[in-house]
This record gives structure tokens, sequence and C-alpha cells, in this order.
């Protein structure tokens, strides 16, 4: 059955999803596990087979999965209001949280603060190492795939232009209607009912692409002003397949090539980033307010950096909603999303390589150090926040070898 909207429901869509996002650690796919306990098997918003058909649709586009997977059940539970106060309480704890680390960054000059800031760096190599293994397996599990994976992240390392992630998955896209047409078992679910018109949902991809148009124009100048930084961020959220986690090297070309912010205050704030609860992308908030604390405006270039961000996600997924019935059913369109995903791995890949491990690993110790965090990443279930913070302890208080 289809589920049942609520009129003036978004008060209680907030503060359930605002306890979610004081609480839902582990990333994307931990998230959906707090979403279907607490929205599905308590709460009943929807049915299982609508759940699973909305998070396949988030997987499938541009953005944070979990965050769009949530807005999609804010807008089955109350419509758009719904749909954005769901995205609020979900995004507010860990975006404060990363707010507040902008400045407290700016305190770090000491050895010991130095210190830890390493060691969020060097477990963010272990991360990001532990991602590409993961999704690997389930993006690029045949030979056919993992070659396009490769060709993907010598795409991304290679290639000298700021859209060379773009260009890697544009590859992986035509490859995948080339060469991953094996077809799909048959698919029994329906389609989730949608909550907003096709009329709204036309306004939605006219208004994703009018703005991705304008943030290309405004990528010409290099200034660390409000538009260009609203529209570094927009572009990075409109590119990015596969989860938070290859956002990095968009974000690391829009803030950190043009000089916005150094190296290692980047990877620090990513490197935090794993350590609250919550969407990775709220990384942006830190990003924003680092870049605007020189000139007085960090709380207007946190929230510029996180609606620019988050907003391609959220338009695409409303736009896509009223359609998705009808394309869900294409072999054209499931064969290009295997290329597209392939190529995720190989991109998230290059990202490992630079910035990070050659950023991160100045010693034998780093590398030693990286490679048994990502060896508890893989064989036990320590959480990650919980190994963010012993890294950075770890680091203050044992003197580089």
């Amino acid at each position: 059955m289809p589920p049942q909207r609520r009129k003036h429901a978004w008060t209680e869509i907030f503060f359930v999803f605002l306890r979610l996002g004081c609480t839902s650690f582990g990333g994307p796919i931990a998230h959906l596990g707090y979403f279907q306990r607490e929205l599905i098997d308590k709460r009943a918003w929807c049915s299982k087979e609508t759940y699973a058909e909305i998070i396949a649709l988030a997987q499938s586009l541009p953005g944070p999965a979990s965050s769009q997977t949530g807005f999609a059940l804010g807008l089955l539970r109350g419509g758009l209001p719904g749909g954005l106060a769901a995205w609020l309480g979900f995004t507010l704890p860990s975006a404060l949280l990363m707010f507040a680390f902008a400045f407290g960054h700016t305190l770090f000059t000491g050895t010991l603060a130095l210190r830890a800031l390493h060691g969020l760096e060097l477990v963010a190599v272990a991360i990001v190492a532990q991602a590409v293994v993961s999704m690997q397996r389930s993006l690029a599990p045949n030979l056919t795939r993992i070659a396009i994976a490769i060709v993907a992240a010598a795409i991304t390392l290679f290639l000298p232009t700021p859209f060379a992630t773009f260009i890697a998955i544009a590859t992986g896209l035509f490859a995948g209607l080339l060469v991953c047409r094996t077809p799909d078992a048959t698919q029994s679910l329906e389609a989730p009912p949608s909550p907003v018109s096709r009329t709204t949902g036309l306004i939605a991809a006219t208004l994703f692409l009018l703005l991705l148009i304008a943030s290309e124009l405004a990528a010409r100048t290099s200034a660390a002003t409000l538009v260009p930084l609203i529209a570094a961020f927009y572009r990075s959220g409109a590119l990015v397949f596969g989860g938070g986690h290859v956002v990095l090297p968009l974000l690391e070309t829009a803030v950190a090539s043009p000089g916005w912010l150094t190296q290692p205050s980047f990877l620090a704030g990513y490197g935090a980033a794993q350590a609250v609860p919550g969407p990775l992308f709220t990384f942006a908030a830190y990003l924003g307010a680092s870049i605007g604390i020189p000139t007085h405006h960090a709380a207007l270039f946190s929230l510029a950096a996180l609606i620019g961000i988050f907003l391609p996600g959220l338009l695409l997924i409303t736009a896509i909603l009223p359609f998705w019935s009808t394309l869900r059913t294409r072999p054209a369109l499931r064969s290009a999303l295997r290329g597209i995903n392939a190529s995720v791995v190989g991109v998230l890949f290059a990202a490992l390589v630079r910035p990070l491990a050659t950023t991160a690993l100045h010693s034998v110790a780093d590398i030693l150090f990286a490679l048994a965090a990502l060896a508890l990443l893989l064989f036990t279930r320590v959480p990650t926040w919980t190994l963010v913070l012993t890294a950075a302890f770890l680091c203050a208080l044992i003197p580089p070898l």
C-alpha cells in the first residue's frame, strides 16, 4: 500500500531525523540501517518494498545516498516540507560540530595539536582505502568493470584538467553502455509512489541544469567570495557518484587547488568528519567556515557551502521520483549505471593516492599506522568514530619516529 502522507507532519519528521542525525554513526550504509529500524520497522512510514526502491534510486544518482534516502522518506511522509524537515534534522548535528571544529582547528598550533591533526590525516587514508576495497567488491566485481575502474583512476590521476573526475565518470558511462550489458535479474519491486507531481519534477530538473551551467560560468574566477564558493560546492555535489568519500577529489580541486584552503587543513577536516554522526557531506560546513574565518564571514560561508553541496542531490531526487517507474525498466540505463559505478571505484582509488597518501604518509611509521587502522576497519567491528578519536589521541601523545 502507498505510504500515508500527513499534513503538518514536518515537525514530527524534523525531530525524528534530528535524533537520527545525533546517533547515526558509521557512514551511509549504516545510516540506511538506522532508517529501516526507526522509520520502517518501528514507525511503518512506508513498506519495505518501497524503502528498497528508494535506496536503489538514491544510489543511482549523484549526491549523498543516505541524505537523499532520508529526504525521499520525508517527501513521502509530508511532501516537500517533510523532505526539507528530514534533511535539516539529519544534517544539523554534524554540520554544527564541523562548524565548531573549523574554529578549533585555527587554534591548533602547538606540537600536540599538530600531531593530533596528523593522526586524523592518517586515519583518513585508512578509511578511504577501506572504502575502495568495499566498493570494488560490489561495484567492480569482474574483470570488465575492474578495467573500467583502472581507466578511470588513470584519467583522474594523470589528466591535467579540473574536469578529470567528470571525464572519468563520463568514460565509465559510455563503457557501461558498450561492455556492461549483462542482463539483471528480474526486478519485481514496484516503484515508490511519487509524492510530487511531474510538473514539480520538471521544475526541479530545469533548476538543477540551470544552476549547474551558472556554476560553471562562476568558476572563471578564483576569488574566495560567496558566489564562486557556492558554485564550487554545487559543482562538487552535482558530479559526485558513489557517496561521501568520492566527493573528496572534487572538493580538493574546488577549495585547495585555488588556494582557498591548505592541504593539511583540508585533510584534517576530512578526518574530523569521520568522527561525527550524520552525512559526510557536512564536511562542507567545515570547509566553508574555514574559508570564511579570515574575512569574518564564517557562518555565512559555512551555510552557503552546505546548501551548495546538498542542493543538487535533493533537486535530482525530486526530479526523478515522478518518472522513475518508467525509467527503471530500461536496460540501457542499468548498463550505463554499471559503468558509472565501476568508474567511481577508480576515482576513489585516485583520491587515495593523491591527495591522501602523498600528503599524509611521510615515513615508514606513518605507513604502518595507516595499515594498522585499515586492518581494524576491515577485520573488526570497531566504530569509525572511535578509531578516529583514538588515532588523534595516540599521535598526539607519541612522538614521531
